[in-house]
C-alpha cells in the first residue's frame, strides 16, 4: 500500500506542493501534520505503528518526513524493521529497490561519521586550548572568595544569599567546595 504523508514546513506552509505531488501517485491514503513541530508527530507516530510488511511511506522530501540526519536514520529503521519502505519524490530515493547499498544503511553510517567528526573537532579543540594554557569550562572563582564563603557559612551567622551577596559563590559551588574538602 502507497500512504502519503506530508507536514507543513516553511517553503511549503499549506502542504500545496506536497499535495499535489502525492496525488500524482496511486497512493491509498494521504495523511498531513497540522503543525510542523518535531516533537509532536501523532500522525506519523500512527503510520509508524500501523505500517505492515510491504507498505511504502511517500514524501515529497526527506525534511517532510525527518528533521535531522539522525532522526531520519531512526525512522529508516523503525521502517525496515516492519519490513517497509519509503520513497522521497525529490530525492529520488526509493528504499524498495534492491540495487545497491540499502538507504538505510548509508544514513546510519552518515549518522555516526556525523558524530565523529563533531567529537573530534571538539577533542582537538579542547586539545589546542590547553596547548596554548587556556582552560576549558567555566573560569574557577578565585580561592579568597571561596576560603571566605566557606568560614562564613561555617560561622552559622551568615544566610546562604548573604554570602553569594557577599563573596559572589552560588550556593551550589559553596556546597561542591565543602563536600571536597569533607566539610559538608
Amino acid at each position: 500500500m502507497l500512504i502519503g504523508y506530508m507536514r507543513p514546513y516553511h517553503d511549503d506552509w499549506e502542504c500545496l506542493d506536497q499535495k499535489a505531488a502525492l496525488e500524482q501517485l496511486p497512493c491509498e491514503q494521504i495523511l498531513r501534520e497540522e503543525h510542523s513541530s518535531a516533537k509532536r508527530r501523532s500522525e506519523l507516530n500512527q503510520l509508524l505503528t500501523q505500517l505492515a510488511p510491504g507498505d511504502k511511506i511517500v514524501v515529497y522530501k526527506l525534511f517532510a518526513i525527518a528533521d535531522s540526519t539522525r532522526h531520519l536514520a531512526e525512522l529508516l529503521e523503525a521502517i525496515h524493521e516492519k519490513e517497509a519502505f519509503l520513497l522521497s519524490l525529490s530525492e529520488q530515493i526509493d528504499t524498495s529497490l534492491p540495487e545497491g547499498y540499502p538507504f538505510h544503511h548509508i544514513i546510519k553510517h552518515l549518522v555516526e561519521f556525523q558524530s565523529d567528526v563533531i567529537s573530534e573537532k571538539t577533542k582537538r579543540g579542547l586539545y589546542e586550548a590547553k596547548q596554548k594554557g587556556n582552560t576549558p569550562g567555566r573560569p574557577r572563582k578565585p580561592d579568597e572568595n571561596v576560603k571566605r564563603a566557606i568560614l562564613m557559612y561555617q560561622s552559622k551567622r551568615y544566610t546562604l544569599a548573604q554570602i553569594k551577596e557577599e563573596t559572589g559563590i552560588s550556593k551550589s559551588t559553596l556546597y561542591r567546595y565543602l563536600e571536597s574538602e569533607g566539610t559538608y
